[in-house]
């Protein structure tokens, strides 16, 4: 299991998730994005239709039919209905799936940085957990620490 951890300072989780969605998706894969703020992934849904120029992210929103036939499926737990083997934390907290997912981004901000790093510490003493650390700097996405 492979856990990104992408702390927000300059834009908002509905401003990076599409690049990350597009990228999962470039890989024939499926994403979850949970956040249990119902404006949140309103908000996203609209970023992953319409953020980025040169395309749209379909996406669907759990409990609403057919979330088996959606790429980007957004919900407020981390239950794949989708199939998804990515998932995408938007709201700052940590929640776990019954299986493990192959990859997670979990997307926090100021306000959600102490949990954040008491899961960095959680993750950091489990086996076979891979974890990464991304910040903003003028714009783009750098790996620290």
């Amino acid at each position: 299991m492979r856990v990104d951890f992408y702390q927000l300072s300059r834009d908002p989780a509905e401003a990076a998730l599409p690049l990350i969605a597009r990228k999962v998706l470039s890989d024939g894969a499926r994403l979850l994005v949970v956040s249990g703020n119902q404006d949140q992934r309103m908000r996203i849904s609209r970023a992953l239709w319409s953020l980025l120029p040169e395309t749209f992210l379909a996406n669907g929103h759990a409990g609403q039919g057919d979330e088996d036939r959606q790429p980007i499926l957004l919900s407020d737990t981390p239950e794949p209905a989708n199939g998804a083997a990515f998932l995408a934390i938007a709201d700052g907290q940590w929640r776990e799936g019954e299986r493990p997912f192959a990859r997670t981004f979990y997307m926090f901000d100021d306000e959600s940085v102490q949990q954040a790093r008491q899961v960095w510490r959680e993750l950091r003493a489990r086996e076979g957990v891979e974890h990464f650390y991304w910040k903003q700097e003028g714009g783009r996405w750098v790996q620290a620490g």
